[in-house]
């Protein structure tokens, strides 16, 4: 915006404001704003256009080369109108940063993501120090598991189980039923239908090698029931398997 000019003893010229554009006009105004407060501190009147020195002598006080026309150096004035100017910089600079910081608090974030997974491949919430891993269904049970209590917060639990994520529920085959994601496929019966277990949707494996696969007479077991009551001199299969042919 400004350019330097060769060295002269002439006095520098005004600035023709009606040349400049509305940026440049702005930017004057400022620096003149500036300017009076240091005049006014110093008792001195002076403006960025005029050639008038603070010290109220006219010569090439802000000339580009006003340093090197006089041997003593630049009037006094111009220190303080280079002052000006460089505060103006410094002005602009803050500026164009806390621009740059308002852009980027306005970039979309990547949500975060708390799906881990816990001891004995479980579905599990991740704490906020990401490393704690809590099972699903420790997630709002009245229980802190998490340092900061992230997983009993009044957003997450206060309205079960819609303000859950998706991840952290599953659907029994009744609509209004419900168990945590941990529970499918864990040999319980927690649906009360064993829809957690047998239904197509949940979609889990056959029994694993701690499981005896039968027919179970009791309500809390699905399609298979723990190895440990095998042979345990009490029926927990139909047919009695689980005492004649589950080994020991």
């Amino acid at each position: 915006m400004f350019s330097l000019g060769t060295c002269s003893t002439e006095p520098a010229s005004g600035l023709e404001w009606n040349h400049l554009d509305t940026n440049e006009v702005t930017l004057l105004s400022v620096c003149n704003l500036l300017l009076a407060e240091i005049a006014q501190r110093n008792g001195d009147v002076a403006t960025f256009g005029s050639t008038e020195s603070f010290s109220g002598e006219r010569g090439s006080c802000c000339h580009p080369c006003g340093a090197r026309c006089h041997p003593r150096g630049a009037r006094p004035g111009c220190t303080q109108r280079h002052l000006c100017i460089s505060a103006l910089a410094l002005l602009v600079l803050t500026a164009a940063v806390a621009s740059g910081v308002a852009a980027l608090a306005l970039l979309p974030r990547a949500p975060v993501t708390r799906l881990c997974t816990a001891p004995n491949n479980r579905t599990g919430f991740l704490c906020d120090d990401r490393v704690t891993c809590v099972p699903a269904s420790w997630v709002c049970d009245r229980v802190s598991n998490c340092r900061n209590g992230e997983d009993e917060q009044e957003q997450l639990c206060g309205d079960l189980p819609q303000s859950l994520p998706g991840y952290l529920v599953f659907y029994c085959s009744s609509p209004r039923s419900w168990v945590y994601a941990d529970q499918r496929c864990n040999g319980m019966n927690d649906c009360g239908d064993c829809s957690d277990e047998t239904w197509s949707w949940a979609a889990c494996p056959p029994c694993g090698q701690e499981w005896w696969s039968c027919s179970p007479v009791h309500f809390e077991f699905c399609s298979c029931i723990p190895r440990r009551l095998c042979r345990d001199g009490i029926q927990h299969c139909r047919g009695w398997s689980d005492e004649f042919l589950c080994p020991a």
